[in-house]
């Protein structure tokens, strides 16, 4: 059943990876627009569980830290789509299972077989190939940075919601912890980007006739992008509850599927033959780890 879980937040994260990468391209205050996607979380969790009448346990005090790391990793992923190339941003994304199956090992005891590890062994081929492709930019680096910060938070992220179940917290107190202390920290920036910025908060690109969207458009756009990721976190606890850390994060970080895919349809991007050998075995790797587990 945990398979079942994990692949449906695989697309609904699909979904909202998407959904940031087109709303970074746009003129567009990122910091209201994250708030409005965590308050969304917070306000639907608490709905929830005034239904539900689930326990505020210990565990859900981890909702503490994983809002702490959720604000990171989004914030990260959204630059990173904003400066960087959309694939390979959506590859270091994908990337999160390398972090969590080590901290496993050390936190819970969680162990790799022969198999697993030949498969991280094919995911830093692709990683290398990438590396050392010939069309490696000063600009890309940036992105690719945004990329590297996100995939490490979203890995600590995953870890925190592991180590919340054990803890028996309970799904919708846990989130809605996560979601108000992500909603405060973009609150935070949002309120400090305008004392500090006397024009728009955000550029429309140099070839864009779009004018600069207002407060309110700006935070319910952000609203309805919520949806996506509380919907994917959601079924993220019961995934975790009931899997393996290491292969439910396997499955869960194969959403960046859905990225690459948007990508090469919609964005036209294409891969150089080296850039493109080195994401189809980075994604060989990350599929081996859910096959041989």
């Amino acid at each position: 059943m945990w398979l079942v879980y994990a692949a449906a937040a695989a697309v609904c994260f699909g979904f909202r990876g998407i959904l940031y990468q087109w709303t970074s391209r746009r003129p567009i205050d990122r910091n209201l627009l994250l708030l409005g996607v965590y308050l969304c979380g917070a306000l639907i969790s608490f709905v929830i569980n005034l239904f539900l009448g689930q326990a505020w346990t210990a565990g859900a005090l981890l909702g503490l830290l994983m809002g702490l790391f959720s604000f990171t990793s989004n914030a990260a992923m959204y630059k990173g789509f904003a400066v960087g190339k959309t694939s390979l941003i959506a590859m270091l994304i994908g990337m999160p299972p390398i972090v969590v199956v080590a901290l496993s090992y050390l936190l819970w005891g969680e162990k790799l077989s022969g198999g697993q590890w030949a498969a991280f062994g094919v995911i830093f081929t692709g990683l290398v190939l990438l590396r050392w492709s010939g069309d490696f930019t000063l600009s890309r680096l940036n992105g690719i940075q945004w990329g590297i910060l996100a995939m490490f938070t979203f890995a600590f992220t995953d870890v925190s919601s592991k180590q919340a179940t054990l803890l028996n917290g309970n799904t919708f107190p846990t989130l809605a912890l996560m979601y108000t202390t992500g909603s405060l920290l973009f609150l935070l920036l949002w309120l400090k980007g305008r004392k500090r910025t006397t024009g728009p908060a955000a550029q429309p690109e140099p070839d864009s006739p779009q004018a600069v969207w207002p407060p309110g458009k700006t935070f319910f756009w952000g609203m309805t992008v919520g949806l996506t990721n509380i919907a994917g976190m959601i079924l993220i606890l019961p995934a975790f509850r009931l899997g393996i850390t290491g292969l439910v994060s396997a499955v869960i970080a194969m959403n960046v599927l859905m990225i690459l895919l948007y990508a090469r349809v919609f964005l036209k991007e294409k891969l150089s033959r080296l850039e493109l050998t080195g994401v189809l075995c980075t994604f060989a790797g990350v599929l081996c780890l859910r096959l041989l587990g």
